[in-house]
């Protein structure tokens, strides 16, 4: 006897036995019932009937039910589940909104001092471990022992058993025999295989020692150069004064607003610190205000802030971070090598009467250290405390409009830096996403030095710029695919993203290049390439790298991860 119950969700149903009631004397059966649960719903029910067809109807109607009841189950978890991920995306955007509010708050809850400890590697070296591969051992197997045949009653009588006992030691003598050269052959090959693994054994231990100084010794001259840079910060060097703003404003943690991008140039004979800053782009702006999930079609509907608002959000982040950077600057600069900050804003968008990128400064202001360090941050209005300080810029900069800078950076051959070798300290175990920008910067120029030297061609690093403006200029004497080509070096954990590839387009006609390259550690979003393509733009990704450095002999790895917590970058997932 069976029930047959049929659901479009068998695996949430759970049935019983089919059990049967008799009538006292055992001889008719009065009724029939049988058990289920639904294990999403939490339900239980007893079918019972007097006969099996009847028994088997009401089961087909209550699996009927219980699927029409998980149907709306699962409509109404969807609805939830949209509802859910609507008012969750509304918080997000509530909430990347109110940070363009807080852009300059922010800094002033933060020490902006350098920290030169943290900037040194105190990690220790890991030693890999020896072989997977066991050390050779030989196979023991028994030695033969001679075992006397039996000798029968009958072949003892007939004088057999002095012929029995020679055939059976002539049979041991033979596989006794047959055991010592195995034994002695199998001793040999494991001798042999003993030296063999001894060898490469001691040649491991050979490049793990190697390896253990050369991290040892590429610490040391990592940390030494942070003492030195740390020396030479209080001394007023021009170079290390442009290298500690660098890591001032590259400590700056902006979340996940917009990619910060500048160069930096400092005058020595009157302590200006000039700072070319790439604002976001007004298209990059949050705008999303709230997500409505609509029932009826499942849909996601975006309701985004006004045009009127987008503006406002604009001029006020701008405003802001020209204030954050100059407060940074001032405050991180602890040996009074600041006496003036130059802020030039930049801003590259899209010139709609003729459909081209454009780069323009769009905000511009000279202050001195007395006269900003005066003023109290957490009560002005931005717009207002950078009109007072004489800053130059149209009454709203979302109309984008061109302003003849204050002071000019200077933009000649005075940016080029003596290059430094660094080829020769990379190795295989050499994690490129690993390197200090600096470092990096000079792989890259020695890279494209070997790729361009074949026709005479000539690459020149430019002086610090936080993977801001250039880091690279080629010289390509070929006539039909050479001139000037501008090189960007990222060294990212992290995909990069379109802005970076328009800052190099910006970069390419500022600079009136004919190419722009943008080499990185990692990869290319899809919008990045979308952007690039059909543009004067290169994107060499992590891979490309690495096939580029082989070609000229140069071994490498990249490993994103053990980089980000070799930097301590935060994981965003």
């Amino acid at each position: 006897m069976t029930i047959n119950y049929s659901s479009t969700n068998l695996k949430t149903i759970a049935g019983g036995e089919l059990r049967a009631k008799y009538s006292a004397n055992g001889q008719r059966i009065l009724r029939y019932s049988i058990d289920f649960r639904h294990k999403v719903l939490d339900l239980h029910k007893e079918v019972s009937a007097a006969e099996l067809f009847m028994l088997q109807s009401k089961v087909d109607a209550l699996m009927s039910d219980w699927d029409k009841r998980y149907a709306e189950h699962l409509r109404k978890s969807a609805l939830l589940a949209g509802k859910d991920a609507a008012d969750q995306a509304t918080i997000d955007a509530g909430l990347k909104i109110d940070a363009l509010s807080t852009i300059l708050a922010h800094t002033l809850r933060v020490d902006d001092r350098v920290n030169w400890e943290s900037l040194k590697d105190f990690s220790e070296w890991k030693q890999t471990k020896w072989f997977t591969e066991n050390k050779p051992d030989r196979m023991r197997y028994d030695e033969p022992v001679f075992q006397p045949p039996r000798i029968g009653f009958f072949q003892g009588l007939f004088g057999r058993k002095k012929i029995i006992l020679a055939d059976a030691y002539e049979a041991f003598e033979r596989t006794h025999a047959e055991w010592k050269a195995k034994d002695i052959a199998d001793q040999e090959s494991v001798d042999r295989r003993l030296i063999e693994w001894g060898d490469r054994k001691r040649v491991f231990e050979r490049q793990q020692a190697q390896l253990k100084q050369d991290f040892i010794d590429n610490q040391a001259f990592a940390n030494a150069k942070v003492d030195a840079l740390s020396k030479a910060v209080p001394a007023g060097d021009q170079q290390a004064v442009i290298e500690h703003a660098s890591l001032v404003l590259d400590n700056s943690d902006y979340g996940d607003l917009f990619e910060q991008s500048f160069s930096i140039d400092y005058l020595t004979a009157d302590k200006t610190l000039m700072v070319e800053y790439e604002l976001p782009s007004p298209d990059n702006m949050p705008r999303l205000k709230a997500v409505r999930f609509i029932q009826a079609t499942g849909e996601m509907k975006e309701t985004c802030i006004t045009e009127k608002e987008q503006k406002a959000n604009f001029d006020s982040a701008c405003y802001q971070i020209c204030l954050r950077t100059i407060h940074e600057l001032l405050e991180a600069d602890e040996f009074g090598n600041i006496e003036r900050v130059l802020f030039n804003g930049f801003s590259t968008y899209v010139d709609r009467s003729t459909g081209k990128d454009v780069r323009a400064c769009i905000m511009s202001v000279l202050v001195g250290r007395g006269e900003f360090m005066a003023i109290d941050l957490s009560r002005v209005d931005p717009k207002s405390c950078f009109k007072s300080l004489k800053g130059v810029s149209a009454s709203t900069l979302s109309a984008l409009a061109p302003i003849p800078p204050v002071m000019q950076m200077d933009r000649n051959d005075r940016r080029f830096v003596e290059g430094r070798a660094t080829v020769d300290a990379v190795s295989n175990e050499t994690n490129l996403a690993s390197m200090s920008w600096e470092d990096f910067e000079h792989l890259v120029r020695e890279l494209f030095e070997k790729e361009f030297a074949s026709r005479g061609g000539e690459v020149r690093v430019t002086q610090a710029s936080n993977d801001g403006g250039v880091d690279a200029i080629a010289f390509d004497p070929d006539p039909i695919s050479g001139g000037k080509i501008v090189i960007q070096a990222k060294r990212y954990t992290r995909t990069v993203g379109v802005s970076a590839v328009r800052d190099l387009y910006g970069t390419v006609l500022n600079e009136g290049a004919s190419k722009g390259l943008l080499v990185t550690t990692a990869d290319y979003g899809p919008d990045a390439h979308k952007f690039a393509s059909g543009k004067p733009i290169t994107l060499i990704s992590g891979a490309n790298l690495l096939h580029l450095l082989a070609k000229h002999g140069i071994q490498a790895k990249i490993d994103l991860r053990e980089a980000r917590k070799d930097l301590n970058l935060r994981e965003f997932n």
